[in-house]
């Protein structure tokens, strides 16, 4: 033990008898590129979005963003086919909609309500369909662009990571919502059979006299039900996780990461401040700094 405190005082001494001890290697190292494209520059959410700029878009006048673009197909259908200028796109894009959620009303009037179900979910599809062709349809001034990469994974989960050629992250996150999905159906499952039993044990029909008792049946329920929503979150959290993902990865693409270190060590004097409870006098520290 006192060998080692000796150890720990010639180290003090040492740093504190130095004025600066640098371990300098490259001055580069400090010069990091990152991706310079000024279309995912523009990707911040200073402005969210603007009617003004959107329509300027639209109409050609000016190069908008592919969230401005991806914001306002959602509302204007066929948008971002114009901007795009395949306008040959068009009528597709409203007979498929329009067509099939007209079709899904009047099927819907005349009692038919399984077939109105099945024409919804065609207007639906449609409607995704047309959204996923603007984004692929846009084209950046440089790969990868962390807007597009993000709206691939909010469309498709995992389909950021192929665009970020990450495709090895796929499993991951589809592991992760897999297993949500799993357990939310095998919790709702038992959710819905404890739920029935406590029904069953709680009314008058003196037949229902089962093994399980209505407190016991009533405690399972509410833990099956709490998992079947946990499960849920583990499927957002999942399907979240993955977006931010392709945005974060995209933006880091064009990091250049050095071998060159620079570590600075050296002493320093921490004044004294009664507010944060230091003491009255000074304190003497060392000051490590690391950059790269």
């Amino acid at each position: 033990m006192q060998v080692f405190k000796r150890y720990i005082f010639a180290f003090l001494l040492a740093v504190l008898s130095a004025s600066s001890l640098n371990a300098q290697f490259r001055e580069e190292a400090f010069q990091q590129s990152y991706n310079d494209d000024k279309a995912s520059a523009k990707d911040s959410a200073d402005v969210l979005f603007s009617f003004k700029d959107f329509f300027g878009g639209v109409s050609h006048k000016h190069e908008i963003k592919i969230g401005v673009m991806f914001s306002g197909s959602t509302v204007f259908l066929g948008s971002s086919q114009i901007y795009n200028r395949d306008y040959w796109k068009l009528p597709l894009v409203y007979g498929g909609i329009l067509g099939s959620a007209g079709m899904g009303v009047y099927q819907n009037m005349q009692g038919n309500h399984e077939t109105a179900k099945w024409w919804f979910v065609g207007a639906g599809l449609a409607y995704w369909a047309t959204l996923m062709d603007g984004v692929v349809s846009y084209q950046p001034s440089t790969y990868p662009h962390a807007g597009k990469a993000t709206l691939y994974s909010l469309l498709v989960p995992g389909l950021g990571q192929i665009y970020n050629r990450e495709a090895w992250k796929i499993p991951l996150y589809w592991g992760i919502m897999g297993g949500g999905v799993h357990f939310y159906f095998l919790n709702r499952t038992n959710y819905l059979r404890f739920q029935r039993i406590y029904r069953e044990m709680t009314d008058d029909d003196p037949a229902n006299n089962g093994p399980i008792s209505a407190e016991t049946a009533l405690y399972y329920r509410n833990v099956y039900r709490r998992y079947r929503d946990y499960s849920i979150l583990v499927i957002f959290g999942g399907y979240l996780l993955q977006i931010i993902d392709a945005n974060v990865f995209s933006y880091m693409h064009g990091f250049n990461v050095s071998d060159d270190l620079s570590i600075k060590i050296s002493p320093t004097v921490m004044p004294a401040n009664t507010a944060y409870a230091l003491g009255r006098t000074p304190a003497f520290g060392v000051h490590f700094g690391l950059r790269f």
